[in-house]
């Protein structure tokens, strides 16, 4: 199939194809004879891991790692639990420091009536006042 098609397949533009070829996450497609890239089902196949593996929140570095480590047939998945389980643990502590970003705007907000001069606004006092 040619890029076109491989895009259209996988739900992506066809310059994240491209993208994903620079940084070797997709092997170097074949050419035709007119110059065109040619693409396989095990190219597709692995454009759509990506695209997963991105929605779980993996970054392209460690889709590379998985890639890598889905490579190696016949190799315990050990590591691959444990990738998995860094993501979460990262994925936790993200939850945690925007939950604490959540209350702390909310209290401001809540506080803020709204209306009056911008002297007396807590949100612009928080925001101006020293870090302690």
């Amino acid at each position: 199939m040619n890029i076109g098609q491989l895009a259209r397949q996988a739900g992506v533009p066809i310059d994240t194809v491209r993208y994903y070829e620079r940084q070797q996450l997709l092997p170097t497609a074949r050419r035709s004879a007119g110059g065109y890239r040619v693409f396989s089902d095990d190219d597709l196949t692995r454009l759509q891991f990506i695209r997963r593996a991105k929605s779980l929140g993996f970054s392209l570095e460690e889709i590379g790692e998985l890639l890598s480590l889905s490579d190696q047939h016949g190799q315990d998945m050990a590591q691959v639990r444990i990738t998995a389980v860094q993501k979460l643990q990262d994925i936790e502590q993200r939850i945690g420091e925007l939950q604490r970003m959540h209350g702390a705007l909310k209290q401001l907000v809540d506080a803020c009536p709204g209306h009056g001069e911008r002297g007396q606004c807590p949100i612009l006092a928080a925001l101006t006042a020293p870090h302690q």
